[in-house]
C-alpha cells in the first residue's frame, strides 16, 4: 500500500517516535508501509514495525563516517 511515507521509502531516515512522555529518535531504512504501521530496517536483519501514532517526524539521515 502506498502512502505518504512512499517517498521516504529505502532511504535513510529518523524517525522522531513519541511513547507517552518519552521520546526516542530511531535510525534506519523504511522498508514497507500499512495502513497503520512503518516498517523500519535498524539493521541487517533487524526489522522493527512502528504504528504511525507514534511518530511524531521523520527526517533525512545523513550518517557521519570517519576515516583514519
Amino acid at each position: 500500500m502506498e502512502g505518504g511515507y512512499a517517498v521516504w521509502m529505502g532511504q535513510p531516515v529518523v524517525l522522531r517516535v513519541v511513547m507517552g512522555n518519552v521520546r526516542v529518535p530511531l535510525r534506519g531504512r523504511l522498508v514497507s508501509e500499512t495502513n497503520e504501521s512503518l516498517r523500519l530496517r535498524i539493521a541487517d536483519s533487524w526489522d522493527v514495525d512502528i504504528f504511525k501514532s507514534m511518530v511524531a517526524a521523520v527526517e533525512h539521515d545523513n550518517p557521519i563516517y570517519v576515516l583514519n
